[in-house]
């Protein structure tokens, strides 16, 4: 009788993988918030402010309680307000949009470039008018967005700039960490990114003292001194547990990202001369490569496939900004953004945590190739 073949498990993402080679460390700092009983800011999001400060290469920063709001206090602090409107990208998790529209501000999308998956800078300058305040560049899966010819742009046009960087803690370009090109960085702890906290969090850095300090202001209610308000502001604090335990993985993120970078190069070399297109790096970037993103035809059904072989994959993302329902009202159709509209029918994210062996990838790799018969 023939045995059934064990399908080896790969899944998109293994957050105990990971936990278990820190565990003992986090346990340690958690601990001493518990002791010190400071929940809401306090010493542990302090020193964690200092640390990753150093770490992006930026004078300021400043912990908030997610990237969404990260976005949102920015843009409150550079004043964005109803009638406004705001330069980004349709392909992109809805937080970028979505900060700027609870603002009462306008999104203004523009396409993306059909190899890095960011913003297509060619095409910003056409979309400015005498109402655009901003603009929000993603650095999105990892791969900052081409920010020379951004920052050019901006300074014709006297607009600011907010990166969005929730996935791109630790990328750069040039030799310079994202997050300081612009007035500000914005960051992401959601638990499944690169530098993940125990819950959500999020970050801004800037070299801006003045914005620094509204910032931090804004983020507390508006208050400067205990029920003195400046401004009103919102409930942004970041949690005293979430700074102790990102200050215990941000000592293991550089070798977290080299080894998405040695991920990514198996992967590359697998899928070469394949119907696969690999994710492209532009020469000039360090991509952190938070998630491996390939344009693939048949990508659905690829994706069962991959799911019958117990594989993990997901789409990001399946329906651009600029035509979902809570957009209709900006008046886009289909067709509008055809390179954006096209990535999210092609689009698929495979495996590519650190903690991912060898032969996992290898795996993953030839089932994708067996999918269009290459195997």
């Amino acid at each position: 009788m023939m045995l059934e073949r064990t399908l080896m498990q790969v899944p998109m993402l293994d957050l105990k993988a990971q936990y278990a080679t820190y565990k003992s460390e986090v346990a340690r700092a958690i601990n001493e918030v518990c002791e010190s009983q400071s929940f809401a800011l306090g010493p542990a999001v302090a020193g964690f402010e200092e640390e990753i400060a150093a770490y992006c290469g930026s004078k300021y920063a400043i912990g908030v309680s997610s990237g969404s709001d990260a976005l949102l206090v920015s843009l409150m602090a550079l004043e964005i307000k109803p009638g406004d409107e705001v330069i980004t990208t349709p392909f992109t998790f809805f937080a970028t949009a979505g900060s700027i529209a609870r603002l009462g501000a306008k999104p203004v999308f523009v396409d993306v470039d059909p190899h890095s998956y960011n913003i297509d800078v060619s095409l910003i300058e056409e979309k400015i008018t005498e109402n655009t305040r901003a603009i929000i560049p993603v650095h999105l899966f990892g791969q900052v967005a081409q920010m020379k010819p951004i920052m050019l742009i901006a300074q014709r046009h006297r607009l600011a700039i907010v990166e969005d960087a929730a996935q791109a803690m630790g990328a750069s370009q040039d030799g310079v960490r994202c997050g300081r090109f612009g007035d500000c960085g914005c960051f992401s702890f959601y638990p499944s990114k690169n530098l993940g906290g125990f819950g959500d969090g999020g970050l801004v850095i800037t070299n801006r003292a003045s914005l620094a300090e509204k910032i931090k202001i804004l983020r507390n209610h508006g208050q400067n001194l205990t029920y003195l308000y400046e401004a009103i502001g919102g409930n942004f604090r970041l949690d005293g547990i979430q700074g102790a335990v990102l200050s215990v993985k941000l000592k293991y993120l550089d070798e977290w990202n080299e080894k998405r970078r040695q991920h990514a190069r198996l992967y590359d070399g697998i899928f070469a001369d394949s119907p696969v297109r690999a994710p492209k790096i532009d020469p000039n970037n360090l991509s952190i490569y938070h998630q491996y993103t390939v344009t693939v035809p048949e990508r659905d059904g690829l994706q069962r496939f991959l799911a019958e072989n117990k594989i993990g994959s997901a789409v990001f993302y399946p329906k651009p900004l600029h035509l979902q329902d809570c957009f209709r009202d900006l008046g886009y159709r289909q067709g509008d953004l055809p390179v954006a509209e096209r990535l999210c029918g092609e689009v698929l994210s495979l495996p590519i945590y650190p903690e991912l062996a060898q032969g996992q990838i290898e795996y993953v790799g030839k089932t994708v190739l067996k999918f269009y018969g290459l195997d």
